[in-house]
């Protein structure tokens, strides 16, 4: 097991949901609302606004000072927070440099990475316009890494990311 029935138990409901209201998005950004849900469930897209959403009503945070920050947001008791989206494809959780064309996982960069920051605020952009979120300790992370379950570079498919935020196996 993972984790304890008590944290498996917290774990099974979001911790809350961003509310989005398509109509004036739409309206604001001159585009069809398919168009606003093709934006608003791109991983790349939307992390921008997911990142000032979660620093200012989930953390009651500030942004990095940089995007080459080792992490996102640090909350009001100054700790550090990744902030990533389960999209179609999954979701990965080593740090963003190790990702993409070229680029190779790290284990003692993904381990450095886990030692930096508090945890990670996991959004499910797929259910936009309510995008529900899980805030995820790093200890709980590492757990997985360490029990094999997030593969060898940290990514992990949409259903078996959903199935582990949701505390099951």
């Amino acid at each position: 097991m993972l984790f304890t029935t008590t944290q498996a138990n917290k774990m099974a409901e979001p911790t809350g949901i961003l509310e989005w209201e398509i109509s004036p998005l739409a309206t604001s950004m001159r585009l069809d609302e398919s168009d606003v849900t093709l934006y608003f469930t791109d991983g790349r897209r939307v992390s921008f606004m997911l990142e000032r959403r979660i620093a200012a009503e989930v953390l009651g945070g500030t942004l990095a000072p940089s995007e080459g920050a080792g992490w996102d947001v640090r909350d009001s008791k100054g700790k550090k927070w990744e902030v990533r989206s389960i999209t179609r494809g999954g979701i990965y959780f080593c740090p963003s440099y190790m990702v993409g064309s070229g680029r190779k996982f790290n284990e003692p960069g993904f381990l450095a990475k886990l030692d930096e920051i508090e945890g990670y605020v996991v959004s499910d952009i797929e259910r936009f316009p309510n995008i529900p979120f899980w805030i995820i300790p790093g200890d709980l992370v590492r757990s997985w890494w360490e029990a094999g379950k997030l593969g060898t570079s940290t990514k992990m498919s949409r259903v078996n990311a959903l199935k582990f935020v949701k505390g099951m196996k």
